[in-house]
């Protein structure tokens, strides 16, 4: 049965573990449908400029496919409900990334095998060797489970990767983030590219979405030949990285439209 819409309300404060939540991007309207245990967001009655997924001539935002979250285990609640303690997605991690935009060419390089990539191609991400050994210690330390990555080159010559990483509970994913990967104004271990980078808070608060904090952080000028923006993602028991990088400078609006949807993804 189709889903009827819901206008966007104002963001209430909830605990971290209440599954609902109202996602808007700027005056979006966000429509959720359920069919058995698949859920899907749904788009009815919108104007083109109204949707988070469709571009527009004005701000640069992209245009993505159709947005759906994948059907879950039968009988496994969603990350963020009242019954999972843990907060641990039980959808297929490879279909919770956000799908390439129209127009744009996908990375190859980083469909791993059979959607999951090896640990040591995601830590090539990082710029010196000591990071990448410190990073890959800690990943092991902390138990990583898997990682799934998607990245793609679109027409404007942006280069976006991002890479999910599942963990076995909520608690270990922030206690990794918090104590190991960020400071209050940066990111403890340098991307390829990104030597000099800093806390980002241009992104809107209204686009915060429940349950999945962000940490966002942009190369500060001057930068090399291209900049680079990045966001940590904390979504229960999975980290996500996203990464945009442009020659001349990385667009502010399709990074937040890139940051906003993946979280609602694992939200």
């Amino acid at each position: 049965m189709p889903a009827e819409p819901l206008v966007a309300a104002p963001r209430v404060k909830k605990d971290r573990r209440i599954l609902r939540a109202v996602l808007r991007w700027t005056a979006a309207t966000v429509v959720f449908a359920t069919v058995g245990a698949a859920a899907a967001y749904g788009i009815t009655d919108m104007r083109r400029t109204d949707v988070p997924g469709l571009a527009t001539a004005s701000d640069g935002r992209w245009n993505y496919p159709e947005i759906q979250l994948p059907p879950l285990p039968s009988g496994s609640p969603r990350a963020f409900a009242e019954t999972n303690k843990a907060n641990v997605h039980y959808a297929d991690l490879r279909k919770l990334l956000l799908p390439v935009p129209e127009g744009a060419k996908a990375d190859k390089d980083l469909r791993g095998t059979d959607g999951w990539l090896a640990k040591k191609d995601f830590l090539d991400a990082y710029a010196s060797k000591d990071d990448r050994d410190h990073v890959g210690r800690l990943l092991s330390d902390y138990a990583l489970r898997h990682i799934a990555a998607r990245g793609w080159t679109s027409p404007d010559g942006t280069h976006t990767r991002i890479y999910l990483l599942r963990f076995d509970s909520a608690t270990i994913v922030d206690t990794l983030q918090q104590d190991e990967l960020t400071s209050w104004d940066s990111p403890n271990f340098a991307l390829r590219g990104a030597a000099d980078v800093h806390s980002d808070e241009s992104l809107p608060q209204s686009t915060q979405v429940e349950n999945v904090p962000h940490y966002v952080y942009e190369e500060a000028k001057p930068y090399g030949a291209e900049q680079v923006r990045q966001a940590y993602l904390v979504a229960g028991d999975t980290l996500a990285l996203v990464v945009q990088s442009r020659k001349g400078g990385a667009r502010k609006i399709p990074f937040q439209q890139t940051v906003v949807l993946q979280s609602q993804l694992l939200g």
